[in-house]
């Protein structure tokens, strides 16, 4: 990012609707000045000078999200697929995110697969939608139905089915300090909510 602003000016809450003005570099940088001013540290000490300034950059990046359209993301799909009607799965998306309770880091596992109707999108185009979700402020929950409601409205399928396992850093790092636990959402549409075998089948076919 290198400093450079997100394309969003302003915040737009998706679940509300609401529009927020949005803060200046300048004041996101004040910001963390205070925040290691209220812990005790020193911002003008030489090792902290330019952290405020990282900071922010960084987490341009962590929630570039925001300035991510999904739905113009899935918009360019394809019909020629010669009758192609079996399950399209990708596994093993790498996801990298922060829980909206505690700002702490997300890490895990995406599996996303859908049952074509009339047409399919470029692969790579399912990775880049959860990423487009997870580079935000999120729960795991609204991760997983976020990423299949998207690919459900553009692509119109038969079915979809996203399997997330992921570890959340609130919990091996703070609180309970539980370093081995993972947590696992997952979202059934269609074919893969209404038929137990093609749902067993997505699940065998990532391994669980």
């Amino acid at each position: 990012m290198d400093g450079q602003p997100l394309a969003l000016k302003d915040a737009h809450d998706e679940r509300s609707g609401i529009v927020r003005p949005r803060p200046d570099r300048t004041a996101a940088e004040d910001a963390v000045r205070t925040l290691l001013a209220y812990y005790g540290e020193d911002p003008a000490r030489e090792g902290l000078l330019d952290t405020p300034r990282r900071f922010v950059d960084a987490f341009e990046e962590y929630l570039g999200g925001y300035a991510e359209d999904p739905v113009a993301i899935l918009s360019r799909t394809f019909e020629e697929i010669e009758g192609y009607d079996d399950i399209v799965l990708l596994r093993n998306i790498r996801v990298e995110s922060h829980c909206e309770h505690h700002i702490a880091p997300l890490i895990g596992t995406a599996h996303v697969a859908y049952l074509p109707s009339a047409r399919v999108v470029g692969i790579s185009k399912l990775a880049r939608v959860v990423d487009a979700y997870a580079r935000r402020l999120q729960s795991q929950e609204t991760l997983t139905e976020q990423i299949a409601g998207a690919i459900a409205a553009a692509l119109q399928p038969r079915g979809v089915a996203v399997l997330i396992d992921a570890q959340h850093f609130c919990i091996s790092t703070r609180g309970v300090h539980k370093s081995e636990v993972s947590c696992v959402t997952q979202t059934m549409i269609g074919a893969f909510r209404d038929d137990p075998a093609m749902e067993a089948r997505f699940l065998r076919l990532i391994g669980r």
